[in-house]
């Protein structure tokens, strides 16, 4: 990851965990794509899923998904066809999240670094966020030839 300047020791929970939970949950086989720097700005057909982490590290993690690849993965998760993002996708996308960051926090409390979660916070539409704090990295985990689910991190003073 030259140029990037963040301790991969810190990123790579988060993509144990995802991976592992989506293959458990959805049965997914994501393949983890090259992490680069990316402005956290999301369009129109974006679901977004925020999820904070307080504690030994401090920063939060952002899920986002095409809204069809949301659909597709609420449609795995509740074993039925899933064609629009009402309250039923919307919860087992955010469940989705939880799951994957309590994962993440299990994994660093394995490695001495307590972490505790905020609840799930799910967006969607065109928005930007700023943070003075950190860069955000972007991790693509890609399956099923081009659909893409990406994993956003940004950790305060990493």
């Amino acid at each position: 990851m030259a140029g990037i300047n963040v301790n991969v020791e810190h990123i790579n929970p988060f993509l144990m965990a995802s991976t592992k939970i989506l293959k458990e949950m959805c049965y997914i086989d994501a393949v983890i794509g090259k992490p680069y720097i990316k402005s956290p700005a999301f369009f129109a057909d974006t679901l977004i899923i925020m999820i904070g982490f307080t504690g030994e590290m401090k920063g939060q993690a952002m899920i986002t998904f095409d809204k069809s690849i949301a659909c597709d993965i609420a449609s795995k998760m509740i074993m039925m066809p899933v064609t629009e993002l009402d309250d039923l996708a919307k919860s087992a996308i955010g469940e989705l999240g939880n799951m994957i960051m309590g994962n993440t926090a299990t994994i660093f409390s394995t490695k001495g670094i307590a972490i505790d979660i905020t609840p799930p916070t799910i967006g969607n539409g065109t928005i930007s966020f700023t943070t003075n704090y950190a860069q955000n990295i972007c991790i693509p985990l890609n399956y099923e030839n081009n659909k893409t689910v990406e994993i956003n991190i940004a950790i305060k003073g990493d």
